[in-house]
């Protein structure tokens, strides 16, 4: 409980009061402390509180969110945000409806919400805190990956995708039972559906054309570097999304690793797994640690022939040589593409013109990166890799749309 400010007033009125009739000031701040107290008294019963909120949220999207308060006297309303997650506006009279925003996937609690009363007389008021317990799951922009593996569905993405059925013979996809055939090779009877129909039949199989894309995910503490008011490992998560959602739609089977120092998660390729892909690898946050791209690209390795996305941060060759070393590991065996978003800011200082000295040494120092990086993208592609690099913006398209030109190619 504290005093308002019109107590403060009152109690300095007295003191001025008091030059003149020092009994009358001293009695009339009695009596104000004991309004106050008795103001106090009538507040002190805890209101309330009715919350509804989200529970999962994408990424740069924003939901309503509802606070109503049981109070019998005036009251104020206050749900505080935090560095990931917005909340316009954060405080109202009463009641409160604003939207909430979050900026950074992963799983977020809300901070305590906050009720201030006010006593009836304007004497007194107390703050009441509770703590919801709030949990708020952040997945990746979803709606854009949607929209991405629309766009594919319907020819209207700018690689076009085809998903193609292979040719009938000894393939490992079921099609259909037929009538045998002298020309049919005798594995392919069905012995019971022989026996049912009192002639021989076979089993007609389709020659799979399905693939295997899996995705990379560095966590180590390059992707820990904003961009805008996300990270890269955030702008990663988004690709993994779109391209898990176009894989669908092309009927290939898709899975992920993810690892830093170790291996945090992996899940090996399976179809219709855009689900599992996302549910899997949302929540990771990147790590302060050196990433080991041997171990995770062994464990790849091993794996069946795919498409390989690597999502990490490619600078200057020294920083980037534990990937050029461990690359030829996966190189042999998939068709790998190395993918990093474009810093803005980088491209804002290359295209500004220098007005001053400063900008032409930040200039200098943008032109020496940008080249520093094209080093190591003509190394990644002598040591079997493909490099890919767009902006926030455009980062999920180009790496779709490198997917779907490898497997127009039959790449893998």
């Amino acid at each position: 409980m504290s005093p308002t400010p019109f107590v403060g007033f009152v109690l300095a009125a007295s003191a001025v009061l008091a030059f003149w009739s020092p009994v009358s000031a001293a009695g009339f701040a009695v009596i104000t402390v004991g309004l106050t107290v008795a103001d106090a008294m009538l507040i002190r019963q805890r209101p309330d509180v009715a919350f509804v909120a989200p529970s999962i949220l994408n990424r740069g999207q924003s939901a309503s969110m509802e606070v109503s308060v049981d109070a019998t006297y005036r009251c104020w309303v206050r749900q505080p945000g935090t560095s990931d997650v917005i909340v316009e506006p954060d405080s109202g009279e009463g009641s409160l409806t604003a939207n909430v925003t979050a900026t950074r996937r992963g799983r977020h609690r809300l901070a305590p919400l906050a009720v201030k009363v006010q006593g009836p007389m304007r004497l007194a008021k107390r703050v009441f805190e509770f703590d919801l317990d709030h949990e708020l799951l952040v997945y990746p922009d979803l709606p854009n990956a949607r929209n991405v593996a629309a766009a594919v569905r319907t020819g209207a993405f700018r690689t076009e995708g085809k998903r193609s059925r292979g040719a009938l013979g000894l393939g490992t996809e079921f099609e259909s039972i037929r009538e045998y055939t002298p020309d049919h090779d005798i594995r392919q009877v069905n012995w019971l559906a022989t026996a049912r129909m009192g002639e021989p039949m076979v089993n007609q199989w389709r020659i799979e054309q399905d693939r295997d894309v899996v995705c990379v995910i560095d966590c180590g503490r390059l992707m820990a570097s904003p961009i805008g008011q996300a990270t890269r490992l955030d702008l990663a998560l988004d690709v993994v999304a779109a391209i898990a959602a176009v894989t669908e739609v092309m009927g290939d089977r898709c899975g992920m690793l993810a690892f830093d120092r170790e291996l945090l998660r992996d899940l090996s390729p399976s179809r219709r797994g855009s689900d599992a892909v996302v549910r899997a690898s949302f929540d990771l946050e990147p790590s302060s640690t050196q990433s080991n791209y041997r171990t995770a690209f062994q464990v790849v390795a091993s794996w069946k022939r795919a498409f390989v996305v690597v999502l990490t941060d490619v600078i200057e060759e020294s920083a980037a040589q534990p990937l050029l070393d461990a690359l030829p590991v996966l190189a042999r065996r998939h068709q790998v593409v190395v993918a990093s978003v474009s810093d803005p800011d980088l491209e804002d200082a290359l295209a500004a013109w220098p007005q001053t000295t400063e900008d032409v040494a930040r200039g200098l120092v943008a032109h020496d990166l940008v080249r520093a990086k094209d080093e190591v993208a003509l190394e990644l592609t002598r040591r079997g890799a493909r490099y890919v690099e767009a902006g926030p913006d455009g980062f999920p398209d180009a790496v779709v749309s490198a997917y779907l030109g490898a497997k127009s190619a039959a790449r893998f």
